[in-house]
């Protein structure tokens, strides 16, 4: 090969995407360093804080309304939530009045693990982000405003 390749960004450090990536792949690591012990995957954390959060305002959450928030999959939720329930953490039931929703709650056993793993993984956050301390807030609101804009992509 003779050309060389041309890159806008001309070294990996001036790469949003890269940095992006290389954060998510260190983020992730060490979130998954204190979700194992618990036998939860951040995937399963996720759903789990997800049906806290939403069960706050309501005591009808759907597979729908998990998926939505977080920007994922439906039958990758679906999926995730079945295993979740095998492993008793959460219960599934037929919607009252719509037969294709499946209303999620979180068992006993749930919210005590829940609770156990929001522990580890706050504190595992605000150590992976205490470099930036006084930042974090604008930082936030960065990642809010890339979210919003690609929402839909």
């Amino acid at each position: 090969m003779s050309d060389k390749i041309e890159f806008i960004f001309k070294t990996p450090e001036k790469s949003p995407g890269f940095l992006l990536a290389q954060l998510t792949l260190l983020w992730q690591r060490k979130q998954k360093k204190v979700l194992d012990p618990l036998d939860l995957t951040q995937t399963q954390f996720i759903l789990l804080a997800s049906i806290a959060w939403l069960t706050n305002k309501s005591d009808n959450v759907t597979q729908v309304e998990i998926a939505n928030l977080n920007n994922f999959d439906r039958m990758m939720v679906s999926k995730v939530l079945r295993t979740m329930q095998e492993k008793k953490l959460i219960t599934r039931k037929e919607h009252g009045t719509d037969t294709r929703a499946k209303i999620v709650k979180l068992t006993t056993n749930g919210e005590k693990v829940l609770q156990i793993a929001l522990t580890k993984v706050e504190n595992a956050d605000i150590e992976f982000f205490e470099s930036i301390d006084k930042q974090l807030p604008d930082f936030n609101l960065s990642m809010k405003k890339l979210i919003e804009t690609n929402k839909e992509i």
